[in-house]
């Protein structure tokens, strides 16, 4: 298979997805060399519409370590034409003119898909809207599970946050779901649950899963936790406790000694400092893993 763009979790096969875990270790040992000229005729645009700082900077640090150029935008809709009511087709038909690969982070669900429609050149989906999705974020983060636990078959994962809206949470559901006596538990207040969608998607796939609104009774059961931020201001009772969903250090004393601690960044209080030394944390891991993943994901773009 092929890659001309990449929008959704759910394009990679499990070859696919191993085809890019044995890319991303080439890719480590090119960083630890100083990095690569061999795609320095190449230069990636990187529109965001939407701010970023790990994304954008971790895309663009990948592409210099290949070698290539960057064109890039954070404020794309204050800069662009669109603010005069240029339509994204246009925009994305102007500037694949100029770039080989387009990385795009757009405000509304389904923009990437609808620039992936009209552009000549690879569109990578950087995030897109409210409750979208976000796939390279989600294959860093397969990566790095299956890095720090050895296997992605027969594990236990528990998503804890705004699920209902995570493009993280709901990309990697998608990730997860390709392999093996997976269990998926979802942590939410009953407004921030996962949506049916994603549900739907796992009965479909026979994967196991079950919706809680504690991690009391799992935390110490579970191999991976995925920790993600609580949108206050979206609950019905604004003074909740949401200690509940936090990780800090007492938390950590019933978690199992080689589970892991994820969390796609950035954090506010639902993990507190505390935590950051214990071997477990792995979102500091996680983020550097985005550098040699997305290095990966552009070469499969580019070597095709």
């Amino acid at each position: 298979m092929l890659l001309d763009h990449i929008v959704y979790s759910q394009q990679f096969t499990v070859p696919k997805l191993m085809e890019l875990f044995e890319r991303t270790e080439a890719m480590k040992k090119i960083v630890k060399r100083g990095g690569t000229k061999d795609y320095e005729s190449k230069i990636m645009a990187t529109l965001f519409y939407a701010p970023s700082t790990r994304t954008r900077f971790s895309f663009e640090s990948a592409m210099f370590r290949l070698g290539g150029k960057v064109l890039s935008t954070e404020n794309a809709k204050e800069f662009s034409s669109e603010i005069e009511g240029e339509r994204l087709e246009d925009t994305i038909r102007m500037l694949s003119n100029y770039c080989d690969v387009i990385v795009l982070r757009h405000s509304e669900e389904g923009g990437a898909g609808r620039a992936s429609k009209v552009s000549p050149v690879p569109i990578i989906n950087a995030g897109d809207g409210s409750g979208g999705q976000h796939p390279t974020q989600a294959l860093l983060d397969l990566y790095t599970i299956n890095y720090e636990c050895k296997t992605l078959d027969g594990l236990s994962v528990a998503f804890v946050g705004a699920l209902d809206k995570g493009r993280t949470v709901r990309s990697l559901a998608y990730l997860l779901s390709k392999f093996d006596r997976v269990k998926l538990y979802f942590i939410a207040p009953d407004e921030l649950q996962i949506n049916k969608d994603i549900l739907d998607h796992l009965d479909e796939r026979g994967v196991s899963y079950e919706l809680l609104s504690t991690s009391e009774k799992i935390i110490s059961k579970v191999d991976v936790v995925y920790q993600t931020r609580i949108d206050k201001e979206r609950l019905k009772k604004k003074n909740e406790n949401l200690s509940r969903f936090n990780i800090d250090y007492n938390v950590l004393q019933s978690m199992k000694k080689k589970s892991i601690i994820m969390h796609p960044l950035p954090r506010s209080v639902e993990i507190t400092p505390d935590v950051d030394s214990d071997p477990r944390a792995a979102y500091f891991r996680q983020t550097e893993n985005g550098l040699y993943v997305r290095m990966a994901l552009l070469t499969m773009l580019f070597d095709k």
